[in-house]
């Protein structure tokens, strides 16, 4: 019997098999869009991310593949070949960064190749910057930067501008990034998949995963972009990933072999993409084909993307083509369909109930302030490059823009990437840091030389700089001055307006005074270096250098100097041998908390008691308005049973709050002077702050010296300061976006849908670039930072920053590596410790943009000191000792910032403009400015003028002469 059966089974497989062959098939792929048909756009992409778990170069050339197996070089080797074998494939690429370490890389035969590629459309490049920058924590200067960057490498070798936004990955989204990198970058369209998931799940109710988005209120509707949200993440519906060893099925169309499945897989291919149409408007959707790092074996998704065009497309029921967002937009388009409007922006981010993405606001605070400080070093570095006159055979800033390019990336400044990335990023910038403090110096010793000197062509000035100024470490001014000798600081001002500002230096003798270029002499404070300022100082200077300080600074010299706009002044310094006396001295005295001790001038006073510190200015004879400042640190969950979400590198989950208090019996310095009084208090044995009040002005500047946080508790520690008020504000609170737009938040509440509350600090936590504010009908209260923090109002008349983390536990999501920062020393390896500062002030209720728009700038762009050192008066006597490229007595209106002076590789100038303030956010500032070009620089010509948008203008200058003036609004 079992016979029998085995021979009718032979007969009956011979059947079936019998007339069927295995040829070769040609797919018809030949895109087209079919009107009555629900089309199914095909976008094949790779998101690569420019450093996260491996560094930039270890992501490209494929090594460490023990912490993963990729190579970007695979995928542009793999892609390219696919490419052209089939010209109806398409493949989109977004990271110029590795685009263009794989360009200098290939034959000039290849290149020709790839050049047709991209006039064809083949491959199309989207976004185009050198990275896909983050939105929370970058500078919105270093986002236009950056993308600059990425844009002019595809100008140069291809000829092309990106007409899509592809910010697929970042943690939320700006509305900076929607108005500013988006339509005023001249982008169709916007693209991203992350938004909150309470938010996802209502779009996709209602069909509104595709808005318009209107970021600026004060450029209203030419600030719209059509902006795309992924109905699910950046790839393809479940099922259809086709990487070498993905776990999707393909199509199977040998008849000769088992397991043939083409209707099936048809079938399921349509399922998917009706089910993605019931949450999408018009007749066109879009699937992302890929995901992180894929297309290393390119043909392997494309093999199974053929087929599935040609068979669903035979099949009849859908219409799928190979696509692009730009082809989709266009679709997107024509369709002609009313869409929603979305004003504000996409923060905070939380892809469960307890799990906001609203920690790396503040994560790795040190490297945070390195990229800001190194962004406003960037910024006056290329003015004296182009005021000098570019010259490729020197040092140039190109290796810092490319560093800082990097840095912008949403797994570099957001501080979520592993140790060894953060350090591969940190080294990146110190080189072009080291490129661009050399020309810095060159500059400036061209600048000053007198006309008939030989320095105009050889620069003879050795001018000396001081990179670890922040732990007051400066060999230049800390030198012993030899008899004869004295020290010449030049001081540049890289903002188009004169400033007069305190500079501090360290010192080592106190018999020292300071004279401007004149002669005459300047009043200075002269105080000593607190025991924390110097244990700090000896500590990491060793670390970074691997060696103790030669010299041993004792004091601080602060004096006010006074800068003209885009240029600068010089002053002397001397060892009179005898200590200073008079106006200059400064008075130590001191007090604990115990007692009652005031400081301050004018109307600004600091007050310290049992009570606490507390910031009292008074308005008015019947308005005195007073902050307490404090400490506190939340307690990081390490994730429960039920849920085992922690508090890491990307989320913020606070599982309770202590406060921080001083001891009653804690000694308080208190230093007061003619510039400035200061008082100096250590509330434990890793938080001390110094807070200060300047003569003549009317905020107060804390700086904070926070670590090591102990860890030996085990508990997850997030640091906070909070400033309370007797402010009625309503649960309302103002927070910047990438350091522009101050966008309005209300605590427990969303724009866009209704908000259920399941983490009421941490979801209300919104990041902080520029600052944040708050008001009632009385008075204001501005709080302004150095470097990208979290921020919120959790309590009325309350405001608070988080400034440091240290963490016991992974988040889960993706980074694999718990944030505890350590600094190593030859004794053994211990927390990280930072310094930073901020800055309050109080004001009338609407008084306050002014100073946070201009002292913005300020911070955002410090002093720039050199130091070189003369023989008598030598120096003085032979060089310039101030300057401006300005016309004399000229400088830019209050309202309006310079943010680039750059000459490019062809001769030409860019010259970017920017009006500081939005439409109704002050009396007088937010009004129509106009500049003066014929005064802004001389025997200069305005070749082109390119209105970018109403905010911005981009210019083009070449070295004759100039037009005499255009207006800003």
């Amino acid at each position: 019997m079992a016979v029998k059966c085995f021979s009718l089974y032979l007969i009956l497989a011979a059947i079936v098999i019998g007339g069927v062959t295995s040829e070769y098939i040609e797919y018809n792929t030949k895109p087209r869009i079919v009107p009555e048909k629900i089309n199914v756009h095909l976008v094949p992409h790779s998101h690569d991310d420019v450093g996260w778990l491996k560094t930039v170069d270890q992501y490209y050339v494929g090594s460490n593949n023990s912490i993963r197996g990729a190579c970007v070089q695979n995928v542009l080797d793999s892609v390219i070949a696919s490419l052209l074998d089939d010209e109806n494939r398409k493949f989109i690429y977004v990271e110029m960064a590795f685009f263009q370490r794989w360009w200098r890389q290939q034959s000039n035969a290849k290149k020709v190749k790839v050049k047709k590629l991209v006039d064809s459309g083949q491959l199309e490049f989207i976004n185009g910057g050198m990275c896909m920058h983050d939105e929370a924590t970058p500078h919105y200067i270093d986002m236009i930067d950056q993308t600059t960057l990425g844009h002019q490498f595809i100008k140069t070798e291809f000829g092309q501008v990106p007409r899509v936004g592809w910010q697929i990955d970042p943690f939320g989204h700006s509305a900076v990034q929607a108005y500013l990198l988006g339509a005023e970058f001249g982008f169709d369209s916007l693209f991203f998949a992350r938004i909150d998931y309470q938010d996802r799940a209502k779009r996709l109710r209602e069909k509104t995963l595709e808005v318009i988005w209107q970021g600026s209120k004060s450029l209203g509707s030419s600030s719209q972009i059509f902006t795309g949200v992924f109905p699910r993440h950046y790839d393809p519906p479940e099922g259809f990933t086709f990487e070498i060893n993905d776990v999707s099925a393909p199509i199977q169309d040998d008849p000769l072999l088992f397991d043939y499945n083409v209707q099936e897989r048809v079938n399921d291919f349509v399922a998917a993409a009706l089910a993605q149409v019931n949450v999408t408007r018009t007749n066109h959707i879009m699937w992302l084909m890929g995901t992180d790092f894929r297309y290393q074996y390119a043909y392997s998704w494309f093999r199974q993307i053929d087929k599935f065009i040609h068979y669903v497309n035979k099949d009849g029921r859908l219409n799928v083509l190979y696509s692009t967002p730009s082809i989709y937009t266009d679709a997107k388009y024509a369709a002609n369909e009313s869409w929603p409007l979305k004003t504000d922006d996409f923060f905070p981010y939380a892809d469960k109930p307890n799990a906001y993405w609203t920690g790396y606001f503040t994560s790795r605070p040190a490297f945070k302030k390195y990229v800001r400080d190194l962004s406003g070093y960037y910024l006056a570095a290329r003015q004296l490059e182009f005021l000098r006159g570019r010259d490729s055979s020197g040092p140039t800033t190109d290796m810092l823009a490319d560093a800082l390019a990097i840095a912008q990336h949403h797994d570099a400044v957001s501080g979520t990437q592993r140790q060894h990335v953060a350090a591969d990023y940190a080294l990146r910038l110190s080189m072009g840091y080291l490129q661009a403090e050399k020309l810095v110096a060159s500059s400036l010793s061209f600048l000053s030389a007198a006309k008939s000197s030989t320095e105009k062509k050889n620069p003879g000035t050795k001018f000396q700089q001081c990179p670890l100024l922040n732990i007051s470490y400066c060999p230049a001014s800390e030198a012993r001055l030899l008899s004869g000798k004295s020290l010449v600081v030049v001081v540049y001002n890289s903002l188009g307006w004169k400033r007069e500002e305190v500079v501090r230096v360290p010192v080592s003798s106190e018999n020292v005074i300071v004279k401007d270029a004149s002669g005459k002499e300047v009043v200075f404070q002269l105080l000593p270096l607190s025991e924390i300022a110097l244990r700090i100082r000896n500590e990491y200077v060793k670390a970074y250098l691997g060696r103790s300080p030669r010299d041993t600074a004792k004091h601080v010299l602060a004096f006010t100097a006074s800068v003209p706009p885009l240029g600068f002044s010089s002053y002397v310094i001397s060892d009179t041998g005898r200590t200073a006396r008079g106006l200059s001295a400064s008075y130590v005295t001191s007090g604990s908390m115990n007692q009652n001790v005031e400081v301050g001038q004018g109307n600004l006073k600091l007050r310290y008691s049992e009570e606490g510190v507390k910031i009292t200015r008074h308005l008015s004879t019947k308005n005195q308005v007073t902050a307490e400042q404090s400490y506190a640190y939340y307690i990081g969950s390490n994730g429960t049973d039920k849920d085992p979400q922690a508090s890491g590198a990307y989320v913020f989950r606070p599982d309770g709050v202590l406060p921080i208090k001083s001891k009653e019996e804690a000694q308080l310095t208190i230093v007061q002077g003619p510039l400035f009084d200061e008082v100096h208090q250590e509330l434990n044995s890793w938080i001390s702050q110094i807070t200060r009040v300047y003569k003549g002005k009317n905020h107060a500047e804390i700086e904070f010296t926070i670590g090591p946080i102990p860890a030996d508790d085990g508990i997850s520690k997030e640091i906070i300061t909070k400033l309370t008020t007797t402010m009625k504000t309503n649960g309302t609170f103002y927070t910047d976006s990438n350091g522009r737009d101050f966008i309005k938040r209300i605590r427990d509440f969303r724009t866009d849908w209704d908000l259920q509350v399941y983490q009421p600090v941490a979801g209300n936590y919104y990041p902080l670039n520029l600052g944040i504010y708050m008001q009632d009908k009385t008075s204001e209260l501005s709080v302004l930072v150095d470097r990208a923090v979290g921020g919120s109002s959790l309590e009325n008349g309350q405001i608070e920053l988080m400034l440091h983390r240290r963490m016991q536990h992974d988040d889960i999501r993706g980074v694999g590596e718990i944030l505890n920062e350590t600094v190593c020393l030859p004794e053994g390896c211990k927390g990280l410790t930072i310094q930073g500062k901020f800055y309050v002030q109080i004001d009338k209720p609407g008084d306050g943009a002014k100073w946070r728009r201009t002292f913005g700038q300020e911070i955002y762009s410090p002093l720039l000191i050199a130091f070189t050192e003369q023989e008598g008066d030598s120096w003085i006597n032979s060089h310039k000792t101030t300057f401006s490229a300005f016309e004399p007595s000229y400088s830019l209106p209050k309202n309006v910032a310079l943010l680039t002076l750059q000459e490019l590789e062809n001769g030409e100038v860019l010259l970017r403009l920017a009006h500081l303030f939005e439409v109704g956010e002050d009396s007088e500032y937010s009004v129509m400015a106009k500049v003066e070009l014929k005064k802004l620089f001389h025997n200069k010509k305005v070749r082109q003028k390119k209105t970018t948008l109403l905010l911005f203008v981009s210019l083009y200058v070449n070295k004759n002469n100039c037009r005499s003036v255009f207006n800003m609004f």
